[in-house]
């Protein structure tokens, strides 16, 4: 078997993997664009295990733990964007800002307004 083509096609899936993550804006399309790198890495792993002829299937072995961890991932950041999806109302990842303050200033004013009481200092 020639190496060159499952490399070629894994660059491919890479690049285009890679595209997706720097140009899209929603999250779901991330999430599948590091899916898609992630799978460029396990088809050349498993080329170079076949060609290299390994005994002992290393490739085979590390690509079963990718595939694991990419299981993991996606379910996580999937979890993660059906949560601010549900709080924000959008999945755009431009609008994603933590430490950003809310346009209205409410957030502002209540955390850096002075306790009225001296309960409310305590509390």
């Amino acid at each position: 078997m020639h190496l060159a083509y499952p490399a070629v096609l894994a660059v491919l899936l890479f690049c285009t993997g890679l595209y997706g993550v720097l140009a899209r804006r929603n999250a779901i399309l991330v999430l599948m664009s590091v899916e898609l790198m992630l799978n460029a890495v396990n088809l050349n792993l498993v080329a170079f295990d076949v060609w290299l002829r390994d005994t002992l299937h290393a490739g085979q072995a590390l690509t079963l733990f990718t595939i694991t961890v990419a299981a993991a991932e996606i379910g996580i950041g999937l979890a993660i964007v059906l949560l601010v999806y549900r709080n924000r109302g959008s999945s755009d990842i431009d609008r994603l800002r933590d430490l950003a303050e809310r346009p209205d200033g409410a957030d502002a004013e209540a955390t850096n307004r002075q306790p009225d009481t001296e309960a409310e200092a305590t509390a």
